[in-house]
């Protein structure tokens, strides 16, 4: 089957993107890393020892990159709709997120205990119509700050993607009703055309 002058043309860009040449120069699995690292520079959101939950991790840029800054003494659990080659240091559950058993997987992994920071890429196939694609951003956002909620310390952090829409605005004030400061972030890693955006979420007010 012939590709569409659009796929075709993503794969062009894809293909000469500098952070998809970095990513595999530097052995990232993918140019989400550079994202991750950026705010991290920014805000130091990571530090060693510290567990953290990575939701919509395939293939695994993101996971590869905490790890690392959590060290040795620290532990990474990741979950994702689809497979990821195994990394050290995260502990993966394959599944949808959207499905309750995946969900009660994932809180199984963690021992019963909370965690420091909760981090989410998750982001449904786009279909190009914003009616259709932006609820379907907007019901992860709201998954991942469901699990956000329930796995938090008290003081911990969670940073999310969104895409600006119906149902931000709403979305925004939750988070600020639940912790001490909600910053955004575009890190110059996100392509120019892309509407998405981070909400990096900190000091979780428990109970």
């Amino acid at each position: 089957m012939a590709r569409s002058k659009s796929s075709g043309r993503w794969l062009r860009e894809h293909h000469s993107d500098p952070h998809v040449l970095d990513a595999r120069r530097q052995g990232y699995r993918s140019r989400a890393a550079f994202k991750l690292l950026e705010i991290q520079e920014k805000d130091r959101i990571f530090a060693p020892g510290m567990r953290v939950v990575d939701l919509g991790a395939a293939p695994g840029g993101w996971s590869q990159v905490a790890a690392d800054l959590v060290g040795d003494r620290g532990r990474v659990f990741a979950c994702d709709i689809l497979p990821m080659d195994p990394l050290p240091g995260v502990e993966f559950v394959e599944g949808d997120f959207t499905e309750q058993a995946v969900c009660d997987r994932l809180t199984e992994s963690l021992d019963g205990a909370p965690v420091d920071l909760v981090i989410s890429d998750m982001a449904p196939n786009i279909s190009g119509v914003a009616a259709v694609d932006q609820p379907r951003v907007m019901y992860l956002a709201e998954l991942a700050f469901d699990f956000a909620e329930a796995m938090l310390k008290p003081g911990g952090d969670f940073l999310v993607k969104v895409f600006q829409g119906e149902g931000f605005p709403a979305y925004l004030g939750s988070l600020k009703q639940r912790f001490r400061s909600v910053r955004s972030r575009k890190p110059e890693a996100s392509r120019a055309r892309s509407s998405e955006l981070y909400l990096l979420s900190r000091g979780f007010i428990g109970g």
